[in-house]
């Protein structure tokens, strides 16, 4: 996998704990930074996602009333109680 380089800035009290870290794990700074904001980024894409999806839901009219939706769950619930305690 190729890399670039970014310079980024971090309040002091994060750069201390990010080489505390590495210490730690011995693993780099680099390395610790790079990690974290991948997970950032995946996270952060996931929940644009999610958000892309569901506005494309409401343009489609793709929705259950919320009484519809949690009468499926209480039922849901319901049967998988009864299930438990026939079970």
């Amino acid at each position: 996998m190729s890399s670039m380089t970014m310079t980024i800035r971090v309040p002091s009290d994060v750069h201390d704990k990010l080489a505390r870290l590495s210490a730690g794990t011995r693993r780099s700074r680099s390395y610790l930074a790079a990690e974290a904001v991948a997970a950032y980024v995946e996270r952060e894409l996931a929940i644009i996602e999610g958000i892309e999806e569901g506005l494309a839901d409401v343009a489609a009219d793709r929705l259950v009333p919320h009484d519809v939706a949690m009468d499926r769950l209480d039922a849901a619930i319901a049967a998988a109680a009864a299930a438990r305690s026939s079970g």
